[in-house]
């Protein structure tokens, strides 16, 4: 089993009726987000650290 396996996926806030969404599930070692659409299809996994930085910079305009 894997830490997937017992993972507790949540939809962004920003989703949409339309189904264009990511969800995200907290996960020991940092962080994995899917496609809602297709949940036994590929996951991102962030460490926490990575995962930090990013929203730091989206915070901060750094993506605009």
């Amino acid at each position: 089993m894997s830490d997937l396996d017992l993972a507790v996926w949540t939809k962004s806030s920003r989703s949409t009726d339309q189904g264009n969404c990511v969800e995200m599930a907290a996960l020991d070692t940092g962080l994995a987000v899917r496609d809602s659409k297709n949940s036994t299809g590929p996951t991102l996994r962030f460490a926490t650290a990575a995962w930090s930085a990013f929203t730091t910079g989206i915070r901060a305009g750094e993506f605009d």
